[in-house]
Order: C-alpha cells, then sequence, then structure tokens
C-alpha cells in the first residue's frame, strides 16, 4: 500500500480545492489499507485523478471543489477522454483512468458528498480486439519436430514433452493452460481420439485429437521418466511436477528463432492459426466454435478473421431465401 508520506506528496501536487484534495487523500488510504490495492494500482489510481483534476483546473480556471466534482456534466467527460485521446492514450488505458474516477466519485457518494451522476453517464471506450497473426501451417507443424532443437542441452524426454504439448494447441487449438490441465488418465493416445478439457469459465468441452498429435503424447509418455500419477498432471515440469506454462512460452519464443518466426509466433498463435487454417479449408464456423470452447458465434467470428466475402458466401448457402432474386 502507498505509505503516508507518498499520499502526502501526491496531494501536495494535486490541482484541486482542500476539500477535494482532502477527499482524494482519504480515497487513496482507502483502497490500500481496506481494499488492500497493490502500490502499483495505487499510483495508477493516483496518477489518473491527477490528470483528471489538472484537466478540470484548465476547464474551469480554477482549482475543483467537492460540488464542482459531484456537478460534472457527462460533456466534461467526454471532453477529458478527447483530450486524452489526442494525446495519444490509447483505450485500454482510458478504461482504467475512467475505472479510476468512477471508484473516486462512488467514494464521495457514500460519504455523502451527492451523487455524481455523470460518470455512469458515459460509456467506457471501445478496446480494438488485436489479434495474433496465423502461422503458415508448415510452420506450425516444423514447431513440434525436435531435430530443431538438437543442440540444446535437454534431456529428449524434455524435448519431446514440449512437442508434445504445442502439437495440441495447433493440433486441437486448445490454450496452454488447458493443454497442462489433461490428467495423465485423460491422455488421448492409442485410440482414445478425443480429450476432455476444463476451459474459460471452467466449462468442459471435448476435443477432437488427431493421430500424429496422439503419437507426439505416446513419444513423450514413452520417454517421460517419472511415474505419473493417473489423477495428475499429464505434462510434467524437470523436477516431475506441475509444467509452467511459462516453460512452453519460453519453448516456442526459441523456436521461433530456429525458424526465423516473427514475433507474432506465440503459442496462443497456434490456436488461432487452428481455427484459421480449418476456416480456410471450409471449416463450419459453428463447429470451429465448439472446438474453440468460445460461447458466442461473434467471437469466433472476430477471432478467425473472417472476411466479409466468406461471410456472404456462408449467408447464401445458409439462408433459405438467400438465392431468391428480388421481383
Amino acid at each position: 500500500m502507498l505509505k503516508p508520506i507518498d499520499v502526502e506528496t501526491l496531494l501536495a501536487l494535486l490541482p484541486a480545492a482542500p476539500d477535494l484534495s482532502a477527499s482524494v487523500g482519504a480515497w487513496l488510504r482507502h483502497l490500500g489499507l481496506e481494499r488492500r490495492l497493490s502500490p502499483h494500482s495505487l499510483d495508477g489510481y493516483g496518477r489518473d485523478v491527477r490528470q483528471f483534476l489538472g484537466f478540470l483546473n484548465e476547464r474551469f480556471d480554477a482549482p475543483p471543489t467537492i460540488a464542482d466534482f459531484i456537478g460534472l456534466a457527462p460533456a466534461d467527460l467526454r471532453a477529458f477522454l478527447a483530450r486524452r485521446r489526442a494525446d495519444g492514450v490509447e483505450g485500454r488505458s482510458l478504461m482504467r483512468a475512467l475505472a479510476s474516477l468512477r471508484s473516486l466519485a462512488r467514494y464521495l457518494e457514500r460519504n455523502g458528498a451527492g451523487r455524481a451522476s455523470a460518470f455512469q453517464a458515459i460509456r467506457a471506450p471501445r478496446l480494438a480486439r488485436s489479434l495474433p497473426k496465423p502461422l503458415r501451417a508448415a510452420d506450425a507443424i516444423a514447431m513440434t519436430h525436435t531435430e530443431i532443437r538438437d543442440g540444446e542441452a535437454r534431456d529428449p524426454w524434455i524435448l519431446a514433452r514440449d512437442a508434445a504439448v504445442i502439437a495440441l494447441l495447433y493440433g486441437a487449438g486448445l490454450r496452454i493452460a488447458e493443454a497442462l490441465s489433461i490428467r495423465r488418465q485423460d491422455a488421448p493416445v492409442g485410440l482414445l481420439d478425443s480429450v476432455t478439457i476444463l476451459g474459460k469459465g471452467r466449462k468442459t468441452r471435448s476435443a477432437p485429437v488427431i493421430a500424429p498429435v496422439r503419437r507426439e503424447i505416446e513419444n513423450y509418455l514413452k520417454l517421460c521418466p517419472y511415474a505419473l500419477a493417473p489423477g495428475g498432471p499429464l505434462f510434467v515440469g524437470a523436477k516431475g511436477g506441475p509444467l509452467s506454462p511459462r516453460i512452453i512460452q519460453l519453448t516456442v519464443a526459441r523456436l521461433r528463432g530456429a525458424l526465423g518466426l516473427p514475433d507474432s509466433a506465440t503459442p496462443h498463435a497456434l490456436r488461432h492459426s487452428f481455427a484459421t487454417h480449418l476456416l480456410g479449408r471450409g471449416g463450419d464456423l459453428r463447429t470451429i466454435q465448439e472446438l474453440l470452447g468460445h460461447a458466442s458465434l461473434s467471437t469466433t467470428q472476430i477471432y478467425t478473421a473472417i472476411d466479409s466475402k466468406r461471410l456472404m458466401e456462408a449467408y447464401r448457402a445458409a439462408h433459405p431465401r438467400a438465392g431468391l432474386k428480388a421481383s
């Protein structure tokens, strides 16, 4: 939490009237002592409020009071957000700033200052949804080849383990956490061509596992030096404990360098490549949605970066009246 001297230093620089300045200090102490926010979060909250109060100081040509803060109009907040966006601040930072100001407004309301309705009337800025670029199929497959890592001083079983996890990311479209959550007794090997996984929101789904991926898992199990408990994790670390997702992230980074791939070639890009390549080969959107574990089809559409041409083709093929000509 912020030390008292840190709060006092902030308040000394705060462009606000004494009553509002004192309330900001009490609010920050409340966040640190009772809400137990981290020093980093408190610093961000304080910085957001200081920038906003500086903007109000310029807008009103006077240090704002509590009454000024409570009586703000939505136009005042929109003007502040527009100013910050013009300064190059991105949507995520604007969302955090608005969250900070709403927190302060709620604190003032709870302490009898009145209702600051403007802060609830403003919608949070929309975030641009960035997606990892898909890899070429050949590059994604190459990441599972242990020969690429022959120069590394690592045990063969570790190379096989990493290849099996990466094969699941691309071959079954799993997230890292989903792949590492698979239990030994549920390993998709032999004739078992699917695996039940626990996805986001603790929802379970069944993912098909193709033969090449099963062979990578079988090779890992053959080389693994540990006796894996049936109810324990399928993939383990060098000392036999649960495998950290960070290990796979670092492995993919090394493979990226060995293959000459861009920084966008991440573990999540392998999942994205799975969906994109299925779609490119005529895969059905609804099926891809189920394979990825998305609750909404619209999420799958955004995730796979579907262009308008393909959407229209899907519409014309599926809608009963799409082929009728206008009379």
